[in-house]
């Protein structure tokens, strides 16, 4: 393989349920009763199409009162918002085996800044080549442009690269562009939903994948 694509919240950085709180309490505040199971499993879209997937009736008058609440509460986790264990060794590895690496994430720019110091904390950005987000293309996750952005970036072809997630949107996004995809358990999503989702290889944890890396080739 040539390139190794990634998201980050979630797959590389312990904030999946930092994002569930956080959307939780903002559709609260909000006046709109959401399950947390609801915004668990909707984590991963663009801002604009989870609330598209949760709140389908809303008033979109309000859109930016809820995602302001979102960013504020989110950011309220900036101190303690970390590298998952293992996220710094597995990106070092896959660069020691001649990989470009490139993240891609569905986090607008002020998530961004949070995840990209989480990950320089573990010295993770040392091996990251380039990092794209949702606000570089036309359509997030689960569309293919995200991935395809990241595809560019590296200079490889859709054969030539793997993509790592743990969400069914970042499994879908792989399988559109033509990318292997390949799932964490570290989201908290079942690895039979990846599956079903086009997920080629599951990997518990980013040490395991780690150790599985020949195998993807």
């Amino acid at each position: 393989m040539r390139a190794a694509l990634f998201d980050v919240d979630g797959t590389l950085t312990d904030t999946t349920y930092h994002h569930v709180l956080a959307w939780w309490e903002a559709f609260a505040q909000g006046g709109h009763r959401v399950s947390a199971a609801d915004v668990h499993h909707a984590i991963g879209l663009p801002s604009g199409a989870l609330l598209d997937r949760l709140l389908p009736g809303r008033d979109r008058d309000d859109d930016g009162t809820v995602l302001g609440a979102h960013g504020t509460l989110f950011a309220a986790y900036r101190s303690r918002i970390s590298a998952l264990e293992g996220a710094g060794e597995l990106l070092r590895a896959c660069k020691e085996r001649g990989m470009t690496v490139v993240l891609a994430t569905s986090a607008d720019p002020r998530e961004l800044a949070i995840l990209r110091g989480a990950l320089d904390a573990v010295g993770a950005l040392e091996a990251v080549d380039a990092i794209t987000s949702t606000e570089d293309v036309e359509h997030g996750k689960p569309a293919p442009d995200l991935v395809r952005r990241a595809l560019d970036l590296a200079g490889a072809g859709a054969s030539e690269a793997f993509f790592v997630g743990d969400s069914v949107w970042d499994m879908q996004a792989a399988e559109a562009a033509g990318v292997k995809p390949v799932g964490v358990l570290t989201g908290g999503i079942p690895g039979e939903a990846l599956l079903q989702a086009g997920a080629v290889h599951i990997s518990p944890t980013l040490a395991d994948l780690r150790d599985s890396l020949p195998t993807l080739d």
